[in-house]
């Protein structure tokens, strides 16, 4: 499906969403708070001046929260959440910066497995991922101490946890969350899963290990729910034109959670 058909369809859902909310308006009801979460990766030294601006509309259209909230949020209101996986540096160099200016809290899923080196998960020269680098312990402990950052578990070696057995992917979940307790002395309780792939049993291995609340990839309403477990995100990158971003905030790219999940009863 090419960039402007997914464009057209999430417009459409947007336009659909203020028709039933003018509704709603118009005999008095409230509709619920609205909060999409937010995923990216690398964010390169080119690509800063454009985040910031995304970051600039974020701070428009929504009240900025971090993925760790809990407890209810304002009826009626629109909240966003800025997540990013795979622990790369130049988040640190190049997005925190952005986020501490505008007090835009972000949450960081770090993986343990390739500690100041390329990502491993990486093979292809030509991805964009491969020219990354996953940051230092010290970072992390430095990181630690920043009252904008969240830091969430992403594995240990990024693999597809469906590929994997259940003692594999246990090992995985807590010994990930192990490492980052180490190095930060304090609890983790949020956890990102590899390439978006889970499952119901993968899900409860996480509530087994100890996550308060894992993410997945799929774009859904986040927080609906008193003591969700499970929160959908909508992927994001600099390089959204300033319509797809909007679009996402205001979660009308909702609607590829819908067709993934018609995909998988198929």
């Amino acid at each position: 499906m090419t960039r402007i058909v997914r464009l057209a369809l999430s417009s459409l859902l947007w336009a659909g969403d203020r028709l039933l909310e003018l509704g709603a308006t118009s005999v008095g009801r409230l509709r619920p708070a609205r909060t999409v979460v937010l995923y990216y990766h690398a964010v390169d030294t080119g690509d800063r001046g454009r985040f910031a601006a995304q970051m600039d509309a974020l701070a428009r259209w929504a009240t900025p929260v971090p993925a760790s909230i809990e407890g209810a949020l304002q009826t009626g209101g629109r909240y966003a959440a800025v997540t990013f996986d795979d622990g790369f540096q130049s988040v640190i160099e190049n997005a925190l910066p952005e986020l501490e200016a505008r007090k835009i809290p972000m949450t960081f899923f770090v993986p343990t497995g390739s500690w100041g080196q390329r990502p491993s998960w990486v093979q292809d020269p030509r991805a964009r991922a491969f020219a990354q680098t996953v940051l230092t312990p010290d970072q992390l402990r430095r990181l630690g101490d920043n009252p904008w950052v969240t830091i969430g578990a992403h594995s240990i070696s990024h693999p597809d946890l469906l590929a994997l057995d259940e003692a594999g992917a246990r090992r995985e979940m807590e010994e990930s969350k192990f490492e980052l307790e180490r190095v930060l002395g304090r609890e983790v309780g949020l956890f990102s899963f590899p390439h978006g792939r889970c499952s119901p049993r993968l899900v409860q291995l996480a509530r087994a290990v100890g996550y308060r609340r894992v993410f997945t990839i799929s774009p859904s309403w986040a927080y609906r729910t008193a003591g969700e477990f499970v929160t959908g995100r909508v992927a994001a990158g600099p390089g959204d034109w300033p319509i797809e971003f909007r679009l996402k905030i205001a979660g009308a790219y909702r609607w590829r959670h819908y067709a993934h999940r018609i995909r998988q009863t198929k």
